[in-house]
């Protein structure tokens, strides 16, 4: 079910299933990236953090 194969057929269900897939992993990836780059703001102010103790 890939692209390049010669079965592949442009129907309803892979256009659903495959744009939720890529939704999907577009949030987790924005996530993810929103998450490395406030850790390196973080390491590079060199502050003590936000520690609630």
């Amino acid at each position: 079910m890939l692209p390049f194969c010669f079965e592949w057929v442009y129907d309803m269900g892979h256009f659903v299933f495959h744009g939720g897939l890529w939704y999907a992993l577009s949030i987790i990836g924005m996530g993810m990236t929103y998450c490395v780059i406030k850790s390196v703001i973080d390491t590079i102010k060199g502050g003590k953090g936000n520690h609630l103790h």
